[in-house]
């Protein structure tokens, strides 16, 4: 697939042939844009190490893959579509996070490609551009397909019925919430161990150590506290008032209070209007007493709607402290898909211990848990609905078999619209992969 050179030095009539090295070799050609071997290989590489298993001949499949790519990359500069920066290094960073969190480390995932964090950064920059660039020509061929229920039913009915996907148990689930007061202790408390780390920082410790030890942010021991490069829109606005502050890499802040708790913050870099920073993050403990009155509001709470002396509608409007809920009777919405049904493993551990023992109408005891800042509340939960697993119906979930369906005429589209470009593109296949068995043959027509 690659061609070795070997060269040859010369001193004064004497010759050493010097270490051999790979010469890069196009295996492809789309309109105007070239396929190397290297591209292939590190498509590969990359597909391995997000922890996908190795099937069938994946870099034949890796190969169609960018040869599509490259045919969505021509139209789109036609159509003068371009992809930010700032995009390309949010996905970037998330990518890599996938890989370290897959592989184990950072140290391991420099193992695994051969190279420094800042070479894998580099090379896959220019990939992902392409990647992402190709997506959003592909979102622009597609924007106006719809589905309507007639081709829902349609979908749906011709599925045959071992293939007609299961449906985990879903639960609906309604919560009032009380955030139990923070004493001024709790807050000095935390302020002065970060003042504490602080100083550390200041006389030469690791910013990074200390993160993984003390940061209550939940990948901190992972990544050191460190965050991807984010714009001001993206971050916390005191947080991103406080980042942007910094002057110089390494510089560090003083507290910060967000809306997730108190921080220091470090300067890593600034790069046009992003900023990539470290960060310790520490929440302050409700004491005893504050927990108390949050879990005696409860329980009176919970006795006047057993009792059927309180609407549990109006228990929500006037005594829930959840802002996103307690106009919508305290229905509880899933952040994955903004719904409100929730596979029952996709609810937080704490609420999940209590509702799966739970009745549908039934309601909790109080009880801890935490928001999606990861603050620690105190709740009382009504168990709306709950289904047993089941197969897909159009009755229960249409909206499911909708995207489903969505999906299927989505990539109907995209294989018409590049069966359509080959014929009027130039392309070119190395006799090395003229042996891949592609999914779409028309490819190897031209």
């Amino acid at each position: 697939m690659k061609k070795i050179i070997i060269l040859f030095i010369c001193f004064y009539g004497m010759c050493v042939h010097a270490q051999p090295y790979m010469l890069d070799q196009i295996v492809a050609i789309v309109g105007s844009k070239p396929i190397k071997q290297s591209d292939v290989e590190g498509r590969y590489l990359q597909y391995r190490a997000q922890g996908y298993p190795s099937r069938g001949d994946m870099k034949c499949d890796m190969f169609e893959d960018l040869l599509t790519e490259k045919l969505l990359m021509n139209q789109a500069e036609v159509d003068s579509l371009v992809v930010e920066l700032s995009e390309v290094e949010m996905e970037l960073n998330r990518r890599l996070d996938q890989f370290i969190y897959q592989i184990g480390s950072q140290e391991k995932l420099e193992e695994y490609f051969k190279k420094s964090i800042y070479e894998i950064k580099d090379d896959l920059r220019k990939s992902l551009y392409e990647q992402l660039l190709a997506q959003k020509m592909q979102r622009n061929i597609t924007e106006n397909v719809k589905m309507t229920p007639s081709e829902v039913r349609s979908f749906y009915n011709r599925l045959p019925k071992d293939s007609i996907p299961l449906i985990n148990g879903q639960a609906e689930v309604a919560h009032i919430v009380i955030y139990p007061p923070y004493s001024d202790e709790a807050i000095s408390e935390v302020r002065q161990r970060l003042l504490d780390l602080r100083k550390r920082v200041i006389e030469g410790e690791s910013f990074s150590a200390m993160a993984r030890i003390y940061s209550e942010e939940p990948d901190a021991a992972r990544s050191g506290g460190e965050l991807p490069f984010m714009s001001k829109g993206e971050l916390d606005p005191e947080f991103a008032k406080a980042a942007w502050a910094l002057k110089n890499k390494g510089d560090v802040s003083r507290i910060v209070e967000s809306k997730f708790g108190y921080h220091i913050i470090q300067l890593v870099d600034k790069r046009g209007d992003q900023v990539k920073a470290r960060h310790i993050l520490m929440k302050p403990k409700p004491n005893p007493e504050a927990v108390a009155t949050a879990t005696g509001r409860l329980d009176t709470l919970v006795r006047l709607i057993r009792k059927d002396s309180l609407d549990w509608k109006a228990a929500t409007f006037y005594y829930s402290q959840d802002e996103n809920t307690r106009y919508n009777s305290g229905m509880m919405i899933n952040p994955r898909d903004q719904s409100t049904l929730f596979e029952m493993d996709h609810l937080e551990k704490d609420d999940y211990e209590v509702i799966k023992n739970m009745k549908i109408g039934e309601v909790s005891d109080p009880f801890a848990s935490k928001d999606e800042k990861g603050k620690v509340v105190y709740k009382i939960v009504k168990l709306k609905n709950l289904s047993d697993p089941h197969r897909a119906n159009l009755k229960a979930d249409y909206n499911f078999l909708q995207e489903l369906a969505l999906g299927e005429k989505m990539n109907k589209t995209i294989r018409e619209w590049v069966n359509e470009k080959i014929e009027t593109s130039y392309i070119y296949i190395d006799e090395s992969f003229k042996r891949c068995s592609l999914s779409n043959t028309n490819w190897l027509k031209q």
